[in-house]
């Protein structure tokens, strides 16, 4: 083998574990754009012949002027874009103008504060229009900016724009259709590494048992992360709806294919109750008796099988597959046919059956994202798969969604934040003068940043705490590296660049880490200033202290939205939608119409994944309730599984319109009924409507269908396999009421 042949797998398996690690390369796209905007904006102002004053400045305008931008759409982009440098402009002058006159320059920033928040309600661009008007009115009071200095910086805030527009439209472009195609490759390859995670639990012995089963509880929430990151670049990746519908499904049924067989491996390995909270619970342990590794005389064929899953999720979909990938698609497929499965143990038949299915799963997928199409070498259980999957997006449709109640006045969540944090920064502008004549807008930057995101006083402390820490690593690394680098002025800012990429790269993963770059390039742009001291870095803490006490001061006691509260109204949402979903899915699989089962699937998703960042407060491990933190991780996890099931629901319904072997079964909408009323009973509990019923508890889903009737048609495993996620959707939700506090009916009969 040839030295470039080699080296194509090796690319590739970089390529998709780049893919996985950071899904659409959204961060390293970020930081690409943001250090090229940067790195141009110096080195036009360096040909200009400016001053390292106004270099500095010429700087933090290209990244405020980059990083502010959210729109996807490139036009809105450069509309945003070119009305954000008339507010750089004018923020920068009033900042000049009032640099002498102390309190004139206060009320005003508190004013410019005020509207930058309230701004949001206005969406991307209100936003960042906000966020400019801020930062460059901050980036003024750094550099000391004058009336005399106001031609010089608005030419380097000018240069900066220009420079971030080109950089973002030229240089190191974004389209939306992009985006949504590196999505796509990151759900491949986060797919991929799930199914290694379970080849691995395949054959784990009892000490590896829970690592393995860790590997694959983390799969499995990183493929459902990057899901709901394609769901939100649909609409503008995609050519139209029915194709942004086409796309949410086949992902839909990958991810829940996927799920599957992760819990039928964890029977097949011996289980005596496959639960599903076993993969959404963190740290949760092997089920009783599933601690040896599957041992089957169809153990390697299994392997095997696994194995080939795998390489067809990894290969790319513009590729044609070829004769032998033919042959592996073909024999996955089969296993959809119950003679087709080996000679095995009931539990690892099911694993078969879960092979074919996720087969199936990825065919469609590649379908979907228009990948190439070898149809000459197809058996006629992979012509059968194909007819379904044609004949599910035939009937593909899409309905307006209702919108949504508007809030107004102090209930906004806009206009309450926008209080709050003015008379936050209010307290930080008083606290800081005192501690600092020249420096006091450190506090009031800490005091906007932590408020940035968050919607209760938990979150507020908590981006608060990681801030602060993150400075005081920050000032330790900046007393090195100014000592380090002195006066090179050239080799300070190559090395701002460098934290100003790993600042944006590490955002979404760790407050705390990008709190740390953020110092520590701060402590070099004072060096390149000539103000740094060490008295300046310990003043960075005592002013980053004064301003996180500042913003959790005012969420506590103006305006509070306390967590309990937040969670509480997150709670009621997911529990809502829950309902919804299952309601919707039940109908339609007793005979009802069809309903837009994959919108509420997404929504409630969505408002989970809401649930889940407004609980990190409680579930932080510096918090001193322990018990608390054990109760809502619990409580979480059980609305995870119930979500998973309800998901599992809506995708089987979603197959009645185009599958004649699934008959729609009647009886099953009065073996819901206990569930539904058992959602409203948690969500009225809750929501503090001091509903006087309790959930109901009773003999199993199963029981409630009732006698067959005599000459109706048999409904065989698709109803099995219905009720299976309706006992477990059952038992997740009853499973609520006891960390929740809700009464429970005495069982009857």
């Amino acid at each position: 083998m040839t030295t470039a042949a080699a080296g194509g797998p090796v690319r590739a398996r970089l390529r998709d574990r780049v893919a996985a690690s950071d899904p659409g390369l959204l961060r390293l796209g970020a930081g690409l754009r943001t250090v090229g905007a940067i790195a141009l904006a110096l080195t036009v102002l360096a040909l200009l012949g400016t001053d390292v004053t106004h270099l500095v400045a010429g700087a933090l305008a290209a990244m405020v002027a980059t990083f502010a931008i959210r729109e996807k759409q490139r036009g809105q982009q450069a509309v945003t874009l070119a009305l954000g440098l008339p507010v750089a402009l004018a923020s920068m002058t009033v900042a000049a103008v009032l640099h002498s006159n102390v309190l004139a320059g206060d009320l005003v920033f508190v004013a410019l504060i005020f509207c930058a928040v309230y701004g949001r309600r206005f969406g991307d661009r209100g936003t960042a229009l906000g966020l400019i008007g801020f930062q460059i009115y901050f980036m003024s009071l750094f550099v000391g900016a004058t009336v005399d200095d106001l031609p010089e910086l608005c030419g380097a805030v000018a240069v900066a724009f220009g420079c971030s527009a080109l950089v973002r439209f030229v240089l190191v472009p974004e389209t939306p259709s992009g985006v949504l195609q590196r999505l796509r490759d990151a759900f491949r390859a986060r797919l991929a590494q799930l199914l290694s995670a379970q080849l691995d639990l395949l054959d784990a012995g009892p000490e590896e048992a829970d690592r393995a089963l860790e590997r694959v509880r983390e799969g499995t929430a990183r493929l459902h992360e990057t899901a709901l990151l394609i769901q939100g670049r649909l609409a503008e990746g995609t050519a139209d709806e029915a194709a942004a519908r086409l796309i949410q499904r086949r992902v839909a049924d990958a991810e829940i294919a996927a799920e599957r067989l992760g819990l039928s491996l964890l029977g097949a390995r011996g289980a005596e109750r496959v639960d599903t909270l076993t993969l959404h619970l963190p740290d949760a342990p092997v089920p009783s008796g599933g601690r040896q590794p599957v041992r089957d005389v169809a153990t390697a064929t299994l392997r095997r099988d696994l194995e080939a899953l795998r390489l067809l999720v990894l290969r790319p979909v513009d590729q044609a597959a070829g004769t032998s990938v033919a042959h592996l698609r073909n024999r996955l497929l089969g296993y959809r046919d119950e003679e087709n499965l080996p000679d095995a143990s009931p539990a690892v038949q099911d694993v078969f059956r879960r092979i074919g299915e996720a087969s199936r799963a990825v065919l469609g997928l590649r379908i979907a994202l228009g990948g190439a199409q070898d149809e000459a070498d197809d058996t006629p259980a992979t012509a059968r798969s194909r007819e379904e999957l044609d004949a599910e997006d035939a009937v593909l449709d899409a309905e307006e969604e209702e919108p949504a109640e508007e809030l107004r006045g102090l209930r906004r969540p806009t206009t309450r934040a926008a209080v709050q944090v003015a008379v936050g920064s209010a307290l930080a502008i008083v606290g800081g003068e005192m501690l600092s004549r020249d420096r006091w807008y450190w506090a009031v930057l800490t005091c906007w940043i932590v408020f940035l995101n968050t919607a209760s006083t938990g979150e507020i402390l908590v981006k608060g705490y990681r801030r602060l820490l993150g400075t005081v690593l920050g000032v330790l690394a900046g007393i090195v590296l100014a000592g380090a680098v002195g006066h090179h002025t050239w080799t300070a800012f190559a090395l701002v660049l460098l934290f100003v990429f790993a600042m944006f790269y590490s955002a979404p993963l760790s407050y705390t880490l990008m709190s740390f770059f953020v110092t520590a390039a701060l402590g070099l742009l004072y060096t390149l200033l000539h103000t740094y001291s060490l008295s300046v870095l310990v003043l960075r803490i005592e002013e980053t202290a004064l301003g996180a006490a500042c913003g959790v001061i005012a969420a506590a006691f103006v305006l509070p939205v306390q967590t309990d509260r937040r969670t509480n109204e997150l709670l009621a949402t997911v529990l809502e939608r829950l309902g919804e979903v299952t309601r919707s899915a039940v109908d339609q699989l007793s005979g009802g119409p069809p309903d837009e089962l994959l919108d509420q699937a997404r929504d409630l998703d969505q408002s989970l994944a809401d649930l889940r960042a407004a609980t990190q407060p409680l579930t932080h491990p510096v918090t001193p309730l322990r018990a608390r933190r054990e109760t809502a991780r619990y409580v979480v996890a059980l609305l995870e599984t119930c979500a998973y099931h309800a998901r599992s629901l809506a995708a089987t319904a979603e197959l009645l319109p185009t599958h004649p072997s699934i008959a729609a079964d009647p009886r099953l909408r009065r073996a819901a009924g206990r569930i539904a009323h058992n959602i409203e009973a948690i969500s009225a509990h809750v929501t503090g409507e001091h509903a006087t019923d309790g959930i109901e508890t009773g003999p199993s889903i199963a029981s409630l269908l009732g006698p067959d009737v005599p000459g109706a048609p048999r409904y065989g495993r698709v109803t099995d396999r219905v009720l299976r996620h309706l006992q477990r959707l059952d038992e997740g939700v009853a499973g609520l009421a006891r960390p929740l506090g809700v009464p429970v009916k005495a069982r009857e009969g």
